[in-house]
């Protein structure tokens, strides 16, 4: 799909009123850069610049790695669970409350720390809580404009380039077509999240 094609699907079928307000003052260039390709996942998870677009930082592009990352999940435990954590950038702790919000639709229990913390904290909670996976919405040093999604295996650690790659190919799959993916767990209730404790 080229660019002005993806540009017109966010346009007509984005509901958040941030994101419709920076795609309608868009111009050629922008809409370019925005929409060319969708932003890349690899061992590090997703990082980008925040904004509207299949290639910046967002509730929708978070939501459809999230996505990717349940349906490997599911596929590789048998009782999934995942823990999440946010720094104070710019909308962390939105991108995560949405990961967990699609986390808990596909049936995953997910550890969330209640608070901003350092990233070190999700490395240790998922080793420490036993959990398959950990998500920390941080983009480390990068400047301000950025935000990211780094995700880590059950041993607290980076995820490997394969399951990277097995990652981004279930985050592709037609049902998780953007915007409209977000929509669908606008009613879903988080009863399969708990907030991690202080010892």
């Amino acid at each position: 799909m080229e660019s002005k094609e993806k540009y017109s699907a966010w346009l007509t079928n984005v509901e958040d009123e941030e994101l419709v307000s920076e795609l309608k003052q868009m111009n050629e260039k922008e809409i370019s850069d925005s929409f060319y390709k969708d932003l890349s996942f690899g061992t590090g998870g997703l990082r980008g610049t925040i904004g509207a677009g299949s290639n910046r930082m967002n509730i929708y592009t978070v939501a459809k790695a999230t996505q990717g990352l349940a349906n490997y999940l599911n596929t590789h435990a048998e009782k999934p669970s995942v823990v999440i954590g946010y720094d104070s950038r710019i909308k962390s702790d939105v991108f995560a409350k949405v990961a967990a919000t699609v986390f808990s639709a596909n049936h995953i229990q997910v550890h969330m720390w209640p608070r901003l913390l350092p990233v070190p904290t999700v490395s240790f909670a998922t080793r420490y809580l036993h959990a398959d996976a950990g998500v920390m919405i941080t983009a480390s040093h990068n400047p301000s404009k950025y935000n990211g999604y780094k995700v880590y295996g059950n041993d607290g650690c980076q995820i490997t380039t394969e399951a990277a790659a097995e990652i981004y190919s279930e985050s592709q799959l037609p049902g998780n077509k953007l915007p409209g993916l977000v929509r669908c767990y606008a009613s879903v209730t988080s009863h399969q999240l708990t907030q991690i404790q202080r010892a």
